[in-house]
């Protein structure tokens, strides 16, 4: 049944075998599209990275599984609050709560399970980090309104979806908070840049039913606002980077990302209906390229 599957499902053919409960509420969690919990994840690589403990892999499987988890988690979470917005917009009208194929009770205890995992990873912090990971949770249950208060749901997003940075930072370190504050500050631009090129796609839909994002504000003008973005993450990264370690060769870490942020301007074309889709995954490559920036830095000397 393809009609069930929604349009930018990266595994349909794994989503189309399996039964149809299963089928949404792996739908309802995004499991389909790994993009989100990738990009919730590479800035909680950033912070362990960047405190030069070596690689801490172990560390970084839990907070992979609590992204997935949490991503999940929240995805479902704002279905439940955008169930009627969802129907109204083609893109996201087959999405299994606003199609009526869950029930809210139904999605309410899949929500509670995803937080039980998030529970178990949280468990494998420091009380430190436990509580600044605690600290999203009001975040990440007012983003779903945001998009009807303001213009710039996007940057409330950037708020919650880079928040890992300071997660994993905390976990290892507890200094340098002036670096990692800039570092968060170019994220949310990042994440502003990234969001606004997914919500191309659904410009006109979000028109008709009244609802707000940075590429409707933008306009015509998409193209230099989201290189406006870009340019001020990249500047914001390297401020941070040079407050942890004033190196010019600790800048040169950051060329391949800023070069990539270009090269997605540059060739964003949002009269492709493609196009947004796949610059916007592409951001995957770009959080690994910062990450690896990260890992460079940080373990080529102390900060």
């Amino acid at each position: 049944m393809t009609e069930t599957i929604v349009p930018d499902s990266q595994h349909r053919g794994l989503v189309e075998r399996l039964p149809q409960v299963p089928r949404d509420l792996a739908q309802l969690a995004r499991f389909d599209r790994p993009i989100g919990w990738w990009l919730l994840f590479w800035p909680c690589v950033w912070g362990v990275w960047l405190a030069g403990a070596g690689p801490q892999f172990v560390l970084l499987f839990w907070l992979l599984l609590g992204a997935i988890a949490m991503r999940g988690a929240g995805c479902v979470y704002n279905d439940i609050v955008d169930a009627k917005l969802d129907a109204s917009v083609a893109r996201t009208a087959a999405r299994p709560v606003a199609s009526g194929r869950i029930g809210k009770k139904l999605a309410w205890l899949w929500l509670i399970s995803l937080c039980l995992v998030g529970l178990i990873v949280l468990l494998q912090l420091r009380l430190e980090a436990q509580i600044i990971a605690l600290g999203s949770l009001a975040l990440v249950a007012a983003y779903p309104f945001m998009k009807r208060i303001t213009w710039w749901p996007q940057a409330w997003l950037g708020l919650v979806f880079t928040w890992g940075l300071w997660v994993g930072w905390t976990e290892l370190r507890w200094d340098n908070w002036d670096a990692i504050a800039c570092l968060y500050a170019g994220a949310i631009c990042w994440v502003i840049g990234y969001d606004t090129i997914y919500a191309l796609q659904d410009r006109e839909d979000d028109a008709l039913v009244g609802i707000r994002s940075s590429a409707l504000r933008m306009g015509a003008h998409v193209h230099a606002g989201v290189g406006g973005f870009y340019l001020a993450a990249a500047a914001l990264w390297g401020l941070g980077i040079w407050l942890y370690r004033p190196d010019i060769f600790a800048l040169v870490a950051l060329v391949p990302v800023a070069l990539h942020l270009a090269w997605q301007v540059a060739t964003l074309d949002p009269s492709d209906p493609e196009n947004p889709l796949a610059r916007f995954r592409s951001n995957r490559m770009a959080g690994a390229l910062m990450a690896a920036a990260c890992f460079v830095v940080g373990n080529a000397g102390a900060g």
